[in-house]
């Protein structure tokens, strides 16, 4: 009995010995929540930023000069938009904030910054990668109102402009849109044609030197406070290549404008855009239907990148939350369940953003070959497809998710992922619903369109 007891306390003893190792050596291994923050760009907690926030991890696409920028729009986003979030969307977005968002260079990088249309001087190093970094950083506010109301119109309504548009066009609309004088929207959706843009019924008729324009947009983003409108019209017949782009400006005769109630993007002037005899000259004629196919591409993937962040957002708020809440005797984060809500949505969001690094390089790759821009857009359009699909599914299901670990504190309006969920439909739909968006894509990729 003796040796027995001998044994089994000899056991007992190498297994606890064991047991400590392992915490040295663990303890070695892992590194000190405070001495990693000091490597991180941002919020220290885990997936909260991009993988290369973080000093230590390489990236094969990101310089200084992209760091650089970081920081000038992170600085930017943290003094003036997230401080005024709640006002803007209930109040709109003033004037000022549309001035202060071109001096620091948000909006002339939305456009890729047209050094003929802008007043201060681009970046050393600018390339396309700035657009995904701009976008992301604004996206931290998560408000999808107000990254639309100060970058929706412009994104969209701006780009037949700049590269289709006459000189004359160019100093007119886009410089003081670009300083943030003015605001510009895209009218191309109606009440009967939404992904089926095929299906227009707005019309241009001319008369003489002038088109006359007649017909009802519909979700017409940064429509009530725009001061330029790019409307798709018919000046053809059926189909798709019956239809232009025309310049209209909000001062002429027969433009009017009604606002939407919509369930999320508040503060982004959404609205009804009706045209009623307007006529404007044969001058503000932008270009034919091709114009808008690479605005979609572009589109798609500055929804998957506003998507994506807000993913991030659902997936911080989170581990926050996690961190501090107790639940059956001990915190959230020592529960199984919510460990493995965390690990799933981290997994989605951090696949997602490198598809669309991955995509955006490309592009960036193909522009200093001196590839013809027009085609590099086209070879990805299928994927961009898929990115916006892949980021709008990670942000529904990490809105979802992160409304799980906040239980009823996330049906309550205040709370980031109340607000947030509220704004899962506003980016699955725009830019062509998912349904829509995955059959597009399919088809151009068995098509070989890639």
């Amino acid at each position: 009995h003796a040796d027995r007891l001998h044994i089994v306390r000899s056991s007992i003893r190498t297994q606890q010995q064991r047991k400590q190792q392992r915490q040295q050596q663990r303890g070695a291994t892992m590194a000190d929540p405070e001495e990693t923050a000091q490597f991180k760009f941002g919020n220290p907690l885990p997936f909260s930023e991009p993988s290369w926030y973080d000093s230590r991890n390489e990236s094969p696409y990101y310089t200084d000069a992209h760091r650089h920028f970081r920081a000038r729009m992170r600085e930017f986003v943290d003094k003036e938009v997230i401080p005024n979030v709640d006002a803007w969307e209930r109040d709109g977005i003033p004037r000022e904030a549309f001035r202060k968002a071109g001096q620091v260079g948000l909006l002339p990088t939305i456009l890729g910054w047209p050094e003929d249309a802008v007043t201060q001087p681009r970046p050393e190093g600018f390339d396309g990668l700035f657009l995904i970094i701009a976008m992301d950083e604004l996206c931290r506010c998560a408000s999808g109102g107000i990254v639309w109301g100060l970058l929706g119109g412009l994104g969209i309504g701006a780009p037949p402009i700049a590269h289709y548009g006459s000189d004359e066009m160019r100093q007119r609309v886009l410089r003081p849109c670009l300083d943030g004088e003015k605001n510009i929207a895209l009218a191309v959706s109606e009440a009967t044609a939404g992904s089926d843009i095929a299906n227009l019924s707005t019309t241009a008729r001319e008369e003489g030197d002038f088109y006359v324009i007649n017909g009802l947009k519909k979700w017409i983003t940064c429509g009530m406070f725009a001061d330029y409108y790019t409307v798709a019209a018919r000046t053809g017949g059926k189909g798709m290549m019956g239809i232009s782009l025309i310049l209209v400006e909000r001062e002429r005769a027969g433009v009017s404008t009604r606002e939407m109630d919509c369930m999320g993007a508040k503060g982004s002037g959404t609205a009804f855009v009706e045209f009623d005899e307007v006529k404007v000259p044969k001058e503000n004629y932008i270009g034919d239907v091709t114009c808008l196919l690479r605005n979609f591409v572009t589109e798609r993937l500055g929804i998957a990148i506003q998507a994506n962040r807000f993913a991030r957002v659902c997936l911080t708020e989170s581990i926050e939350y996690a961190k501090r809440r107790k639940a059956f005797g001990k915190k959230l984060e020592d529960q199984p369940v919510v460990r493995q809500k965390i690990a799933e949505m981290a997994k989605r969001v951090e696949t997602t953003h490198a598809f669309i690094e991955s995509l955006a390089f490309r592009i960036v790759a193909q522009e200093r070959r001196g590839d013809d821009w027009f085609d590099s857009i086209l070879r990805i359009g299928a994927e961009a497809g898929l990115a916006k699909v892949a980021a709008t599914d990670t942000f529904e299901f990490c809105a979802r998710e992160a409304a799980m670990i906040h239980g009823g504190n996330s049906y309550v309006k205040g709370n980031r992922i109340e607000s947030l969920y509220r704004h899962v439909l506003s980016l699955a739909i725009p830019g062509g619903s998912s349904d829509v968006i995955i059959d597009a894509s399919a088809r151009l990729a068995l098509k070989g369109m890639l």
